[in-house]
């Protein structure tokens, strides 16, 4: 049974950091592509940051390339988020969620993923 369970997120001011974690179980990261996805209230999902570890491969919205930093640890099954330059727009639901790389059209695509974590809530205070 694939599960994700997501940790770290909590109240910063703007300006600071926080960092995700998204601990794994049930597949192997080299067949999957996982990430970062987030919600704000009255907005669509969208895609945050995912990564493809067998293909050495990331993905990053405009909105937060150069101020967040995915990674994973295959060993530990964990997929971290590290958020630094935090903004008030930042502030939603973060949930980490996974998909098949044999299936996925689109590998950082909400409606690709197969798996999803029940949340993390971030807030960034201005």
């Amino acid at each position: 049974e694939v599960q994700l369970v997501e940790s770290g997120g909590g109240l910063v001011q703007a300006g600071g950091s926080l960092r995700l974690s998204c601990a794994a179980s049930g597949f192997t990261f080299d067949d999957y592509t996982i990430g970062w996805f987030r919600q704000a209230p009255g907005k669509e999902r969208e895609g945050v940051s995912c990564i493809v570890s067998s293909q050495s491969a990331t993905y990053y919205a405009d909105s937060v390339k150069g101020r967040f930093t995915i990674s994973s640890d295959n060993a530990k099954n964990t997929v971290s988020l590290q958020m630094n330059s935090l903004k008030p727009e930042d502030t939603a639901v973060y949930y980490c969620a996974s998909a098949r790389l044999a299936t996925a059209s689109d590998y950082c695509g909400v409606s690709s993923m197969d798996y999803w974590g029940k949340g993390t809530l971030v807030t960034v205070s201005s």
